[in-house]
């Protein structure tokens, strides 16, 4: 009797062996190889932090990628950026920048304009609403920021940003790198307010 219940215990054991080793083949099994885990967990990641960035700009009726180009208008403010300029440096690429801007405008958030030596060039300005409008939301951006990756250190956050550079790098655009554009190229000081009025 004391045999059969020692062979059942071991039985039932071996059962639940067979069950974790499964499922550890399978958790081993998730991914492909390491680069497809280290992919997918940034692609998770993204999505996470993305989600609170997302309810924070609703309130002020912009995307994060609007707001995006909000932003680097006004790290060459006073001056105006080519519209192609613009694309460029967006964190995300645009595939239609000139919608994107349309929108901003209608807002009187930004102001579009031709140069007069070469007509076929728009430039593209922060106006003085779309100032305001950054301010309101200086201290909103810096509490998404905190939420998103407050919990990290200094020192993590570099390595962080380091590392992001890195596995970045070889399909970045080698003609304009993110993150590297002068201002000095942005300047259009030559429109009139007659051309303005055309955008």
């Amino acid at each position: 009797m004391k045999s059969v219940r020692r062979s059942e215990k071991r039985g039932v054991l071996e059962g639940a062996l067979r069950c974790l080793g499964r499922q550890v083949d399978l958790m081993r099994r998730r991914f492909d190889s390491k680069a497809q885990e280290a992919y997918l967990n940034l692609w998770r990641t993204y999505d996470r932090l993305k989600a609170i960035e997302e309810q924070a700009f609703v309130e002020f009726g912009l995307s994060a990628q609007q707001y995006n180009a909000l932003r680097l208008l006004r790290s060459v403010h006073p001056e105006p950026m080519p519209v192609l300029a613009l694309g460029g440096r967006l964190i995300s690429r645009a595939p239609d920048i000139t919608r994107l801007l349309d929108r901003l405008e209608s807002r009187a958030l930004v102001e579009r304009c031709r140069r007069a030596d070469n007509r076929r060039v728009v430039d593209v300005k922060i106006s003085t609403a779309g100032l305001q409008l950054l301010d309101e939301m200086s201290d909103v951006v810096d509490r998404v920021h905190h939420q998103q990756l407050g919990h990290l250190s200094e020192d993590a956050l570099q390595e962080l940003t380091r590392l992001l550079a890195v596995a970045r790098e070889p399909h970045e655009d080698r003609d304009r790198p993110w993150g590297h554009a002068s201002t000095d190229q942005f300047s259009c000081k030559s429109s009139t307010t007659e051309e303005s009025k055309q955008w």
